[in-house]
């Protein structure tokens, strides 16, 4: 018969927890009234410290009850556009420590959740020129990232797009550490470095079955 712990138990949140929760309250309201995002929703959570342009703030776009958590940043590449180049929409919670790296579009879609450390990026650096430092070459034209609703994107994962439109489709999960660099079918679960279908849930039979990078050519739009 297992001994009860002889440790009393705490009775009450920490009470620094209540300060961590006013200053995130008081950051949020601050970025709220004085940064000209695109649009905002209500019930937006931002923590500080969350590394923000405010010169760019005018091509994010965040909906309703979206949280982005602390050290995450939201880096728009182009300063002459008025384009919305990063869509976060209603209920998606962003990791601490998140970068999302956008020069065209990354649209984030309702109910996706991210872990810590993820990256999203849709554009590279160039590195064709070897007479150059990699430094000194730019950008790539880069592409186009859209993460459908309901997904889950694992710790430390990395998507990255050069070129065209990469999408993850709905409900899939992301694994940890993973580099995604091709669409994703829907009901998918990707793992590894490069980033593979492991396991995909087939909607007709409502069965999981066993995937493989073949199975990466499907619709999308299912």
């Amino acid at each position: 018969m297992m001994k009860e712990s002889s440790k009393p138990r705490a009775r009450f949140q920490d009470p620094l927890l209540f300060l961590f929760r006013a200053k995130t309250r008081i950051y949020t309201m601050w970025l709220s009234a004085i940064y000209p995002f695109a649009s905002r929703g209500r019930n937006l959570t931002i923590q500080y410290p969350c590394r923000i342009d405010r010169r760019l703030a005018n091509q994010i776009k965040l909906g309703n009850s979206v949280v982005i958590n602390k050290d995450g940043w939201l880096n728009v590449q182009s300063e002459s556009s008025d384009e919305v180049k990063i869509i976060i929409d209603d209920n998606c919670a962003i990791g601490a420590g998140a970068v999302i790296s956008a020069k065209n579009c990354i649209h984030i879609e309702r109910n996706v959740i991210m872990a810590t450390s993820v990256l999203l990026q849709d554009h590279n650096h160039a590195y064709e020129d070897v007479s150059l430092p990699i430094r000194a070459q730019g950008e790539t034209p880069g592409g186009r990232i859209r993460i459908c609703e309901g997904c889950w994107i694992g710790k430390g994962s990395a998507i990255v797009c050069n070129e065209g439109e990469l999408v993850i489709g709905r409900n899939s999960v992301i694994g940890a550490n993973s580099l995604v660099t091709r669409s994703v079918p829907p009901y998918s679960v990707v793992v590894g470095n490069p980033g593979r279908v492991a396991k995909q849930y087939d909607p007709v039979k409502r069965v999981w079955v066993m995937g493989s990078i073949r199975s990466i050519e499907v619709d999308l739009t299912k």
